[in-house]
């Protein structure tokens, strides 16, 4: 399963990469990182047919978390079936709930992520 990670914070890189070791050595999980919204659409313009999850935080420089989400679900609707989309944030507020579910995210999670929580979800996901 091919997931992408998108926060303007560099220092999420090496820790999903050591929270999920296992599952990368056992090649149960691949993960690619963007820094920015921008950056991932980039990214999805190569390889949209590859990811079968995007997980982004909601607060970033430039373009947010809910733009983002806006352009996934507009230019990579179909075929192939659009990636599952996860919104980030350090804020649970019902307001940025309400965006990212009217844009069309799949889920919301709050931060400091719950990595049990997180890869209980990729197990249903994969199933």
């Amino acid at each position: 399963m091919k997931i992408l990670v998108v926060d303007d914070e560099a220092d999420v890189q090496p820790l999903f990469l050591q929270r999920f070791r296992k599952e990368i050595r056992n090649q149960e999980v691949e993960f690619d990182f963007a820094l920015s919204g921008e950056e991932a659409l980039k990214y999805l313009e190569d390889k949209h047919s590859e990811v079968v999850l995007i997980l982004s935080d909601i607060n970033m420089p430039g373009m947010s978390g809910i733009e983002l989400l806006g352009h996934i679900r507009e230019d990579f609707g179909d075929p192939p079936p659009p990636p599952v989309v996860m919104m980030v944030t350090a804020y649970g507020d019902d307001e940025n709930y309400r965006q990212a579910m009217d844009k069309g995210a799949n889920d919301f999670l709050t931060k400091p992520l719950d990595f049990d929580l997180l890869k209980q979800k990729l197990k249903n996901l994969a199933e």
